[in-house]
C-alpha cells in the first residue's frame, strides 16, 4: 500500500503565517471540545510541562481577546516558572490518546484485549477513526497571575469553576494543583479552583500553530486593533 507522504513543509518555519483578528473555527473546536491542555513553561533553559484543565473565553469585560484560564497553586513549580518568565507555551487537541493494544501483551499491563474489553471501552478506542477534531493546536502567549481579590480574579474564578464542574464521575481538579491525589467528590473544587490561595493564570494568546495528521501545518498570528494582541 502506497504511503501518504507528509508534509514538513510549514514546519521549519513560519513562511505559511496568516494575521487573523479572531481565532481560527477549528482552533476554537479544538479549545471547546478538549478538556485538558499541556502547559509548557521554562527558566534557566529547564522546561517543565504541566497537564491542566482550563477555560477558554472568547472575550470578556477585562480583554476583547481571547483567553484561555487556568488556576494554580502559588508554590508550584509552573508558578514560580511564570513569574520569571511569563512566555508560555500550551498543547491542546482532543483527539482520544488512549493507546490500542498491540500484538504483544505488555508486562507492565497495558491496554486489556479485546476479549477483556467493555462495550464502552471498545467505542472509546475506536474513537480516533473519527475524531472530533482532525487538528492539534501550539498557542504560545504571555500568561499573568490574575491580582489577588480583584473583581477580575472573581470573574474568571467563577468562569473556570463553572466550566470545570462535572458530576461525581468526571474527576475534575486533580491536575491543577500537582498533588496527584485523587480529587475529592466535588470535582477537587475547593482544592484547585476556589481554594484561599489558589491563582488564577490567565494567558493571552500571540500565535497558534495548527498540524493535522498528515503533518500539515498552518500559522496565526493574533492580531488586535492596537497590533499583534494588543502590542505595536
Amino acid at each position: 500500500m502506497d504511503q501518504i507522504a507528509l508534509n514538513h513543509e510549514a514546519s521549519a518555519g513560519d513562511t505559511h503565517k496568516q494575521l487573523v483578528s479572531s481565532l481560527p473555527q477549528d482552533v476554537v473546536q479544538c479549545l471547546e471540545n478538549a478538556r485538558f491542555l499541556h502547559l509548557a513553561t521554562c527558566i534557566d533553559n529547564q522546561p517543565h510541562v504541566s497537564l491542566m484543565n482550563y477555560t477558554y473565553i472568547p472575550s470578556s469585560k477585562y480583554s476583547s481577546a481571547p483567553v484561555i484560564v487556568m488556576t494554580t497553586n502559588p508554590s508550584s513549580k509552573k508558578t514560580n516558572n511564570l513569574l520569571v518568565n511569563p512566555n508560555v507555551s500550551l498543547l491542546v487537541h482532543d483527539w482520544v490518546s488512549h493507546r490500542p493494544p498491540t500484538q504483544g501483551r505488555r508486562m507492565s499491563g497495558g491496554s486489556p484485549g479485546p476479549e477483556h474489553r467493555s462495550s464502552l471501552a471498545s467505542l472509546l478506542l475506536n474513537l480516533n477513526t473519527s475524531a472530533i477534531s482532525s487538528i492539534s493546536a501550539t498557542i504560545n502567549g504571555t500568561a499573568q497571575l490574575v491580582a489577588s481579590g480583584s473583581e477580575e480574579e472573581a470573574f474568571y474564578r467563577s468562569q473556570h469553576l463553572e466550566n470545570n464542574t462535572f458530576d461525581s464521575e468526571g474527576g475534575v481538579g486533580m491536575f491543577n494543583g500537582g498533588s496527584g491525589e485523587h480529587a475529592p467528590e466535588d470535582g477537587g473544587r475547593e482544592c484547585f479552583v476556589v481554594g484561599e490561595e489558589v491563582r488564577v493564570i490567565l494567558v493571552h494568546i500571540k500565535d497558534i500553530r495548527t498540524s493535522d495528521w498528515k503533518g500539515g501545518v498552518k500559522d496565526w498570528v493574533l492580531v488586535s486593533e492596537g497590533g499583534v494582541n494588543g502590542v505595536r
